[in-house]
């Protein structure tokens, strides 16, 4: 399923630290907004917890960007209706014409053409999509190194639509630790094994090792079918298609002789852990590191991830009806969005906002579920952590 482009999404990821509030004056244009600067990402206040999912209040922010060579000669209201279209284009009109949407730190008309690399800043009601409402549990502490079990369904780090909701932004609110150098990434729907550097010095040290070649991984999924006893080694390149968001796998041999080879070169180590015919919990062990390995490599063989919206498709007809049925089956249970009731003790309603009176944005209506694949261990030279299994590993 896909997401509709949210006005924060593009070109405008690029964001400033500066925190933009209300004052008491009823007059929303950018005049009677003031500038907050903060060190904490996050606070334990900013967060609604609802419907077995974690929401962050709407919170006013300043999104920055240049002109580049595509956006040069479009008028700045053309610009933000072309390019950001989880908008309306009235809704740009009004925020230029408030002062919402700046050139250079000037108000200018709606008329404005803009040049190349001028500065646009942008203060808008900022709505975070929620993420499901599990922990984010801390495994080791040292003085310089972190580690935790990441949540499915919650980022990293700051991207995107997500800025508070993320493992770095949680931290932050809940645990206080300072400064953060995540040393690796999950993908969002994958859950386990994070390693946080807290020092720069350290982040060094882990991404040397890494690049060197000298960091092991291994990952555990719970697949389709019954997987073969004996390790399986997949060697086939993965070609990654941005725009659809997914990845495909080849080799020389499902190719053709006189077919080169699309994407880059990658392995990943298979075996099996147990099953019971239906499903197979399966130690993965990726050599290498591209978008989606693991799971296109596991589609690859026959054996995919056995609730992956992405790769699944091919073995069951009806993802969405499926995912339905397993949600109410209740192995999940999370409220409709839309049965949220506003109530003025969470947020204040601006008036121009697009998602206001909701609490999270257009175009994040889906309900997300934990993907079976979790990072189990880390281990390089002279160091090693591991991350407890999940509870859907159990078989």
């Amino acid at each position: 399923m896909k997401r509709k482009q949210q006005e924060d999404d593009g070109v405008e990821k690029a964001v400033s630290t500066t925190t933009v509030v209300a004052t008491s004056s009823n007059t929303m244009n950018a005049d009677h907004l003031l500038l907050q600067s903060s060190s904490k990402l996050s606070q334990k206040q900013d967060y609604i917890f609802h419907g077995g999912r974690r929401h962050v209040r709407p919170y006013y922010f300043e999104f920055i960007s240049h002109v580049n060579k595509r956006w040069t000669g479009k008028t700045i209201v053309d610009l933000f209706a072309d390019e950001f279209k989880g908008r309306p284009r009235d809704y740009y009109v009004g925020a230029v014409k408030s002062g919402r949407i700046k050139v250079d730190g000037e108000i200018v008309p709606v008329s404005y053409i803009v040049k190349s690399s001028q500065k646009i800043t942008h203060f808008l009601h900022r709505h975070e999509p929620p993420v499901m409402i599990d922990d984010v549990v801390i495994l080791h502490q040292e003085p310089d190194v972190v580690t935790v079990c990441k949540p499915a369904s919650v980022p990293v780090h700051p991207c995107g639509q997500y800025r508070k909701n993320t493992v770095v932004g949680i931290l932050d609110a809940e645990h206080d630790l300072g400064t953060l150098f995540p040393i690796h990434r999950l993908d969002r729907l994958v859950s386990g094994l994070l390693i946080i550097a807290r020092t720069a010095a350290k982040a060094d040290f882990f991404r040397q090792q890494i690049e060197g070649g000298l960091v092991k991984k291994r990952y555990i999924a719970k697949v389709i079918g019954v997987f073969p006893e004996n390790e399986m080694v997949v060697d086939a390149n993965i070609n990654y298609n941005g725009s659809e968001g997914r990845s495909t796998a080849e080799d020389a041999i499902s190719s053709g002789d006189d077919k080169k080879v699309k994407g880059k070169p990658a392995c990943t180590k298979f075996t099996r852990i147990a099953t019971y015919g239906t499903h197979s919990l399966v130690s993965c062990e990726p050599v290498t590191g591209r978008t989606h390995q693991i799971r296109v490599h596991l589609q690859y063989t026959g054996h995919p991830i056995a609730n992956d919206p992405l790769y699944l498709n091919q073995h069951i007809d009806n993802l969405e009806t499926y995912i339905a049925k397993r949600i109410n089956a209740g192995e999940r249970k999370m409220v409709s969005p839309d049965d949220y009731v506003y109530s003025s003790e969470d947020f204040s309603i601006d008036p121009m906002c697009t998602n206001c009176p909701k609490l999270i944005p257009q175009g994040y209506e889906e309900h997300d579920e934990a993907l079976w694949l979790h990072c189990v261990q880390y281990s390089g030279t002279g160091w090693e952590y591991e991350c407890p299994y999940p509870s859907w590993a159990s078989l």
